[in-house]
């Protein structure tokens, strides 16, 4: 979509972004509390990923969408899913290692991944504005992430050890959410949205199984906290990609998700006030930058 169409939002189709912004921002802040409370990171993705594709599943035939697949579809819908799980996996690692904002931010770098990703297995050369982006977002992440530990006071040394292993997470993730968006494109773009998100959700959800199979378990919530968490993170994951799928494609927007990378922000300012999460004014506005930056690379001209 170009920058003018992306102007011509509808004020509903512009509140409809922002709200799937805010949910799956707050989906991060109920996962972070499920986790101060017991919760495990396989077990929440077990119920996220698996509630979120029956639900899918559900409209699937409700709507009766009639669903065909290729011998291309049937080989690479499963990498796909593979791939979103061990995302999943890992950036609600990040959250339960990083305040929630910075995890985010973090992932947020995934538009640099994608072009990577893009260069390397199918040769496309990166767009001129990603290449001016880059150094822009890496800076602001820096500033966000205080690596130099200016903020904090604990110098670099300290500082990457209190957020290193949270951090190695989030790029992870971003890294394998980024190959996922390649290869959709690529390979299973002709797939009807809603029978992705049902394939890859399940698939999510059974690579979470196969963790918790092997950890002993589940770990549930130990306190009634962490069950209102569960129970939020799953409602909000599965409402978000619900209407992302569903109401979006009604309002002619899909496509236009730029708005949407303001997570980050929504999720600072849920985090303060459910988790008392603060970060300095420098790591703010390093938050700012990277949002910016992200969200002007969405909004770009595309030829």
């Amino acid at each position: 979509m170009t920058v003018a169409g992306a102007r011509a939002l509808s004020a509903t189709a512009f509140a409809t972004l922002l709200l799937i912004a805010l949910v799956m921002g707050a989906n991060h802040v109920a996962a972070r509390v499920a986790f101060n409370h017991g919760v495990d990171v396989a077990t929440a993705v077990v119920f996220r990923s698996g509630i979120t594709a029956l639900v899918v599943i559900s409209l699937l035939l409700l709507q009766r969408v009639r669903v065909q697949f290729t011998s291309r579809h049937k080989r690479m819908l499963p990498v796909i899913g593979l791939l979103i799980g061990v995302q999943s996996l890992c950036l609600y690692s990040a959250v339960a290692r990083l305040p929630v904002a910075l995890a985010l931010l973090a992932f947020n770098t995934f538009p640099i991944w994608t072009a990577l990703w893009a260069r390397v297995v199918y040769r496309e050369p990166p767009a001129r504005p990603l290449l001016v982006a880059m150094p822009v977002i890496l800076v602001g992440l820096t500033l966000a992430l205080d690596v130099f530990g200016a903020a904090s006071g604990l110098g670099a040394a300290g500082q990457w050890a209190r957020i290193g292993t949270g951090v190695a997470f989030a790029l992870a993730a971003a890294g394998t959410f980024s190959l996922a968006l390649v290869l959709t494109q690529h390979e299973v773009g002709d797939v009807d949205g809603r029978v992705r998100t049902a394939t890859t959700m399940g698939m999510a959800g059974l690579v979470a199984l196969g963790m918790v199979t092997l950890q002993g378990g589940f770990h549930l919530p130990q306190a009634a906290p962490g069950w209102w968490g569960l129970a939020a993170l799953t409602c909000l994951y599965g409402t978000g990609f619900t209407i992302m799928f569903t109401v979006l494609p009604r309002l002619g927007v899909v496509g236009n998700s730029a708005i949407m990378n303001v997570e980050p922000v929504f999720a600072l300012v849920l985090a303060w006030l459910v988790l008392g999460q603060v970060i300095a004014p420098v790591q703010i506005a390093g938050a700012l930058v990277v949002v910016g930056a992200v969200v002007a690379l969405g909004l770009r001209k595309r030829h």
